[in-house]
């Protein structure tokens, strides 16, 4: 995700709210006591949940034609349990729910917190294969202070569930520790074009209405679910290697987004030239006429405001800049997933790293003065929102509120620091080898660390306890003379 810079003075603000909304629940109430659970996220402390481990999410949305009613939906899970299970826990918040299945056979439900708790027919046991079927409504409108999950666009819908959301529209192990394969069935009016993450399996045409199939071919976290509905037109051409690319856009604006749209494979391998082969099996720019004041990193369909291209006080270096900035992220993100959003520095960090690194190549916008401008300002990005491997809790009410500088520019200058104490070398090796080692997986900050240390071929325990959990910024190798400014020196800055 990218909170981005609309001209010097004014900042497009958004912020997802966390007040709860709960599911309105239609059926027999289940056993009580029944109580929200979590796997203990240190920001998030109850997402996720324990006990099983999701293997593949099929989601099937029907849309009605507008974009403020609850769409038709079922979700199925297949898990596999770490424990014996007399209750089930998936994070889901807003909806209302049908019916349950477990393995078939009808099971019990109610709410607790921002959970819905299912009690099966019969407890499933440690080890099995477990299928949970849930029948609901996707509601794309909150009420009261909620926001996220579905995004209203201008034509139809499009997702944002970074990072606390994809449980507002579908039931889920809602943690990016627990990834999963996907397969998303979306069936809209004519006129309408569903695009979905991964790639088209069919499409099914029936009456007035047609059904597009999407699978993806890597496992991926919810928070990085994307569905596009919209009267768009999918535009394809080739990426390196012959990877497909294809583009959402308005069908109105084909001609107007394609300077920009061309320029993706050209990015795809300038990125592939620094940290290897592109991840997935195929990538493009969702554009969505919305206005949600980030971009984000969906997996092989970034989100993009329209605005972004078509803004004229925006200079092009920049904009191709943060086009670069998501596609990043699709190795630093959604390929290597933040085991903890603690970790979350280790995405945003890397993205802004790359982000830079291409204006200084392509731009001629050197490292050196964004990272010694960072380092003036690290220190009151660590007084206000924590380091950048510990940030502070979300404000109340802001969910998105831990996407800080400190895990932006605060994390980046971590890894050029990194980079002036190991050496170029070193550090590009470090940068391949972990997008090498963690494909289509998790890690923390102690992995990447651990693997610093093993390609440097010394202990940097040190240098991460000060760079990442300090609350202090350290002095930078090589530039003893960088100073940071005091916090209070700063203040309203």
């Amino acid at each position: 995700m990218l909170l981005t810079l609309r001209t010097r003075n004014r900042r497009i603000k958004a912020a997802f709210l966390a007040s709860a909304v709960s599911v309105c629940l239609v059926a027999a109430s289940a056993p009580s006591p029944a109580a929200p659970l979590g796997i203990g996220d240190r920001l998030f402390p109850y997402l996720g949940n324990p006990g099983y481990d999701v293997k593949s999410y099929d989601l099937s949305f029907a849309y009605p034609g507008v974009n403020d009613k609850p769409l038709a939906a079922v979700t199925t899970i297949d898990a596999v349990t770490s424990e014996r299970l007399e209750r089930v826990n998936l994070d889901y918040a807003h909806g209302t729910v049908g019916s349950v299945e477990v393995n078939g056979a009808p099971a019990t439900f109610t709410s607790a917190g921002e959970d819905l708790v299912v009690t099966p027919r019969d407890p499933v046991p440690a080890g099995d294969w477990m299928r949970i079927t849930v029948r609901h409504a996707s509601d794309p409108v909150t009420t009261g202070n909620g926001d996220g999950g579905w995004v209203q666009t201008k034509d139809g819908l499009a997702m944002a569930n970074q990072a606390d959301a994809g449980h507002l529209v579908f039931p889920c192990n809602d943690h990016p520790s627990d990834k999963a394969m996907f397969t998303i069935h979306v069936t809209a009016p004519d006129g309408y074009t569903a695009v979905a993450n991964g790639l088209p399996t069919r499409v099914d045409r029936a009456g007035k209405s047609t059904t597009w199939t999407y699978r993806t071919s890597h496992p991926m976290a919810t928070e990085l679910t994307q569905v596009s509905i919209g009267r768009s037109s999918v535009l394809h051409r080739d990426g390196p290697h012959g990877l497909p690319v294809r583009d959402v856009v308005p069908t109105k604006d084909r001609e107007l987004l394609e300077p920009w749209l061309k320029k993706t494979p050209d990015q795809i391998a300038w990125m592939e030239s620094k940290v290897g082969p592109y991840p997935f099996e195929t990538y493009g720019l969702l554009m969505a006429e919305a206005r949600t004041g980030f971009e984000l990193e969906t997996q092989t369909l970034s989100l993009f405001e329209r605005e972004l291209f078509t803004e004229p006080a925006l200079p092009k270096w920049y904009v191709e800049s943060i086009m670069v900035h998501e596609l990043s992220h699709q190795w630093f993100g959604d390929s290597v997933s933040p085991r903890t959003w603690s970790d979350l520095w280790l995405n945003e960090g890397h993205a802004t790293w790359y982000e830079a690194l291409y204006a200084e190549e392509k731009a001629d916008k050197p490292m050196e003065t964004r990272m010694k401008a960072a380092y003036r300002a690290s220190d009151t990005w660590r007084a206000t929102g924590g380091p950048p491997g510990a940030p502070k809790e979300p404000k109340p009410g802001q969910k998105i509120s831990i996407f800080r500088p400190s895990v932006y520019d605060g994390a980046a200058l971590a890894l050029y620091a990194l980079r002036q104490e190991i050496g170029r070398p070193a550090f590009e090796r470090l940068e391949r080898a972990w997008v090498a080692l963690h494909r289509d997986g998790t890690a923390t900050t102690a992995d990447f660390e651990r693997l610093a240390s093993t390609l440097a071929n010394r202990d940097l325990s040190g240098f991460f306890r000060a760079w990442v959990y300090g609350t202090k910024t350290p002095s930078m190798p090589g530039h003893p003379d960088w100073k940071s400014d005091a916090p209070k020196a700063r203040k309203g800055a």
